[in-house]
Formats: structure tokens, sequence, C-alpha cells
């Protein structure tokens, strides 16, 4: 039997940021109320070691930290997981700095109408989060979930400004540190998971996420270049990452379902299904309703900002059994849920739908 999340879930990437900027407690309640299961905060520290939820430690596009002349001083070049850097970073300031900024739309010419909360909301800290997902649990009369992402974890802790022990200690302050609690906690490095496990006793589910390309920064340094992510998505791969107690895979689309040359929607590359074999549970990420980020098959209309058929996207995966998926718009992610239990094609009890 799977590791299964029982019916597949939606997690709110980001919130919902398809509607509003990312990382932002408006983000994330609005994603609950839209429909989602989960919500997903990627975690970075502050200069005095406080978890606050940004994409990246480097905040230029998110905030606008740029405009802040008394910050102008900490504009740098760092080198983060062998990646050059320019910019303003979350390590580099207090909390009580960088709570003087305000968040703003990352894709703006991608999602204008976002703009408009521009300089609207402050960066929120874990504990906020931890609190807001208690409350509109209480509100919707459900259990709203946390899908915490440790960002850089290797490179954070060589600057002696570790995840693990502030997160660990937030969800067991929160009663969430148990095997049943709503929490996954997801990253894409297996060592992160393995010392949050090992060292620190958590004993929620640990998701491990999947690159098309490239390999985890801990099998980087370590010299390992047999384990990139193409291997962890094999058998052997997959059967370590079971044994190394993780609950289910994190892969980005295309390594669930192809894309063909002119982006169309391509073969069933396996995985899921190697991923079941296994044990695993399976959360893609990300759907976008945007054209540009659909493929071809579900593109309505020749802008590429336009909205296309994302429930259709959704559902050709919820048939492919995927456990959950993360998604910007989880109004639609959620109605394709529904769908999909209704007996859409392809769903329980539906139709097959054409050949």
């Amino acid at each position: 039997m799977r590791a299964s999340t029982g019916s597949p879930v939606v997690i709110g990437h980001r919130g919902a940021c398809g509607y509003t900027p990312e990382h932002t407690l408006a983000s994330y309640a609005l994603a609950a109320r839209m429909g989602a299961d989960y919500l997903e905060p990627d975690l970075v520290p502050t200069r005095d070691g406080v978890l606050v939820a940004r994409h990246e430690n480097r905040i230029d596009d998110t905030t606008d930290v740029a405009e802040r002349p008394e910050l102008a001083d900490r504009r740098t070049t760092k080198v983060v997981d062998g990646v050059e850097v320019t910019g303003w970073f979350t390590e580099d300031l207090t909390l009580a700095e960088l709570r003087t900024l305000r968040a703003r739309e990352r894709l703006p010419h991608v999602r204008p109408a976002n703009t408009g909360h521009d300089g609207a909301f402050p960066v929120p800290t874990l504990e906020e989060i931890l609190q807001l997902r208690e409350e509109l649990s209480t509100e919707l009369g459900r259990e709203v979930g946390v899908y915490p992402e440790t960002k850089h974890p290797s490179y954070f802790a060589g600057l002696g400004l570790a995840l693990e022990p502030p997160l660990v200690a937030a969800l067991r302050a929160h009663g969430l540190d148990r095997p049943d609690a709503p929490v996954l906690v997801q990253s894409f490095e297996l060592d992160n998971l393995a010392r949050l496990r090992e060292d620190l006793l958590l004993r929620t589910p640990t998701v491990f996420l999947l690159a098309p390309s490239g390999s985890p920064a801990d099998s980087v340094r370590a010299g390992d270049g047999r384990r990139d992510f193409a291997w962890y998505a094999g058998r052997d791969g997959l059967a370590e990452l079971v044994a190394a107690g993780v609950t289910a895979i994190g892969p980005e689309l295309t390594m669930v379902l192809a894309a063909g040359p002119e982006g169309e929607l391509g073969p069933d590359t396996g995985l899921v299904a190697r991923a079941h074999d296994t044990g695993l549970a399976v959360h893609p990420y990300t759907f976008r309703a945007e054209n540009l980020y659909l493929y071809a098959d579900f593109r309505r209309g020749t802008d590429p900002l336009e909205h296309g058929d994302l429930q259709g996207q959704v559902l050709a995966f919820l048939e492919l059994g995927v456990d959950g998926f993360f998604t910007d718009h989880p109004d639609v992610g959620a109605g394709a849920v529904a769908s999909f239990r209704a007996g859409a094609p392809g769903g329980p009890g539906g139709d097959p739908g054409p050949p």
C-alpha cells in the first residue's frame, strides 16, 4: 500500500499567488477560502534566525527593498548553491528591518492585476502562518494544513542559520509534530529531511522534491554525481527515498507527463506508477492558469497571459493517479478535484472518455 493523503489534495502554491502577491497572509487566507487543503510557505531565515516566508532569500523581486535608501548598503553578491546572485538577502536583515518592507508582485508582467496589492502586506513569519492556519481551520470548519519548504538548507547551515531547529520548534509549539498532523515538510535536499527526522526527531511526513534537471545541492557537495534528480526518479532512487523515511515526492509536471516538441501533452513517464509501487505519494508542481504555463492542449487563444483550461490539465494528472498537486489557482484546482471525485471522464466511477 502506497503512502496516501486520501482524496487528491490541493496545495496552495505560495498561497493563491495567481490572484494576490505570493507568500503573504492575504494570499494564504485566500487559498484556504478557495478550497486549498494545504498552504505552502517557502522558508528562509533573517539575520537573527527567524523563519519568514519568501520564495528565495534574495528579495529584490518580492519586496520594495530596492526603494529603501537606509538599506542600500546591504546590496551584495553571493554564491547560493553554486549560483552567483546579486541583490538584497533575508539573512542580511534582522526581522525588525525586514518588517519595514512591503511585499510586491513577483511577476508584474504576467499578473498585472496583482500589482494593485503592492505595498499592502508585510513579509510574514512562520509563527504568523501557523497561527493563521489555526484561525482558518476554525473559520472554515475543516483542518487546513501547512506544507513548508526549507529553501537552500545546506547553504544556510553553512552560515550558522540552520533552518531545521526553528522549524521543528515552531511545529511543536503548535502541536503539529506528529505523524497525523496536517503538515508535510518538503525539500530539494535529502540530507535536510534526514536531519529533521534523525537528529531532531521530526514526526511529520516529509516530501522530496524533484527537478527536471540537475542534482540536489547536498549531492553536489558530496561529490556524488550519480544521484541527480533523474536518478531519484528511477526505481533505485525511489527505493532509497522510502528507506530514508520519505512519504511523497514532488516532481515538476513534465517529469510526470512529458511535453512534446510543440509543448503538447506527451506520454506518461511512468513516474507515478513507479512511485506508487515503491510506496510514495506523488504531488507534482506547479499548475498555473496562464497559457504561458499550460501544455499546448489546454491553451485557449493566442495571448500567453490569458487563462486557458487549467482544470482540464489538472484532470489529466488526476486521471493518471497523482495524490495532490501544487497550484497558483486553488479555486480551479479545488474545482478539478470536485469534478474528478464526482465522476468526470476518467474519474472514480466515470466514463473513461474518448480513446
